[in-house]
């Protein structure tokens, strides 16, 4: 029985966690891979077209060419370019000969308006940071961290039981305690249990969270309205008809009354529009269904956990309404899975049980563990394994 023993004891000390895991805890992911990605399209995109419209503009020169009068000297057409640009007034007559005027102020803005956007898309970001981020930080380290001392404390137990086993010299009372060890729950640890059921009364993550993503839909509105309302408008107009006799100029009879410019750098703002309107309706599907991922619950993480003693939120059915802080934090923990240590060792274990379910009594990784270390191979077929009465 020695050489069993002490294989027993080499399989769990193989099976324990190592307890030095600090510096890799300060990797954890406070985004969701799919909230990352939005914050990098939606506010780097609009960086990314204000740089194109930047370097059209250094590249190409002025972003307008007026058709000035022949008799205009080179200065005096530059001159015109300038005004006009600066002006960016559409004149145009109506049937009457009164004169309407249109403000082009979209293509002077253009650059400006994506940095707003970029900025402005910004914004749900760092409310995330600063609301939410320290409790979400401070929650997953204590979590991921009791959640893998639960199973080094199973493994240690069952450690503790094997060399029980070997000291005692009468079987019939090491089962008979372990039974009851068993039906009064003396191998659980609550805390955890405890804390995560507290968590689904308390609503800030969430509250936080669909604030965030509610900010990013709404952003996302303004930003068609903006661009429905403002660039749709001169979104086909190549041309426009500027006047320079103002001023000084203004009693002069040799310029004309109009002057037509054309604006060469509409290529670019057209990109611009097209590629904004594009980019943000891909996003909106990837927004609304972040939002919709907190209407249910990740039973999948937490039937493998299941396996830990006092973790039977499933179990007892203590799960309610999935809108609350638990399952922002159950997302979270699925995000920093590689941070989860004893989820592997447990996913393995669970696929072992449903095969083994039909030949033992399989509850928590205790009892999956008595079984390896072969404490159940050595329980006397004899005894009833009824449950002591007497108070320990």
């Amino acid at each position: 029985m020695s050489l069993a023993h002490t294989a027993a004891e080499y399989m769990l000390s193989d099976a324990l966690l190592p307890d030095h895991r600090g510096p890799r805890l300060k990797r954890l992911r406070l985004e969701l891979p799919l909230d990352r990605m939005v914050k990098f399209v939606a506010v780097g995109f609009p960086l990314l077209l204000m740089s194109l419209t930047f370097a059209q503009e250094f590249s190409s020169g002025s972003p307008i060419s007026c058709f000035s009068p022949s008799n205009f000297s080179v200065h005096q057409a530059a001159y015109v370019d300038s005004s006009c640009w600066d002006s960016l007034v559409h004149h145009k007559q109506d049937e009457f000969d009164w004169v309407k005027t249109k403000s082009l102020w979209p293509h002077k803005a253009l650059p400006y308006s994506m940095l707003v956007l970029a900025v402005v898309m910004y914004l749900p970001v760092l409310l995330w940071q600063y609301a939410a981020v320290p409790v979400l930080s401070s929650d997953l380290l204590f979590i991921i961290s009791e959640l893998d001392k639960s199973y080094n404390r199973s493994i240690r137990l069952v450690q503790h039981m094997v060399k029980i086993q070997q000291k005692c010299s009468d079987p019939h009372v090491f089962w008979d305690e372990l039974e009851k060890a068993r039906k009064e729950r003396y191998f659980e640890f609550p805390l955890l249990e405890r804390y995560l059921a507290c968590k689904q009364h308390s609503h800030s993550l969430v509250a936080t969270y669909l604030l965030r993503n509610s900010l990013l839909l709404l952003f996302t509105s303004a930003t068609y309205l903006y661009l429905g309302y403002f660039h749709l408008d001169i979104f086909f107009q190549e041309e426009f008809s500027c006047s320079i006799k103002t001023g000084l100029l203004s009693d002069e009879t040799h310029i004309p009354d109009m002057i037509t410019c054309r604006l060469t750098s509409l290529s670019v703002f057209r990109i611009v529009s097209l590629s904004s309107v594009a980019v943000y309706t891909l996003l909106v599907p990837v927004i609304i269904y972040n939002l919709t991922r907190l209407c249910q619950w990740d039973k999948r993480l937490l039937s493998i956990y299941e396996m830990l003693p006092a973790f039977d939120l499933l179990s007892r059915k203590m799960l309610g309404c999935p809108i609350n802080d638990l399952n922002v934090i159950l997302l979270f923990l699925r995000a920093n899975i590689s941070e989860l240590i004893s989820f592997s060792w447990l996913s393995v274990l669970c696929v072992l049980k449903d095969i083994t379910t039909e030949k033992h009594n399989i509850d928590t990784v205790v009892d999956f563990m008595t079984l390896l270390a072969g404490l159940e191979s050595s329980k006397p077929k004899h005894l009833t394994h009824q449950v002591c009465n007497e108070n320990p």
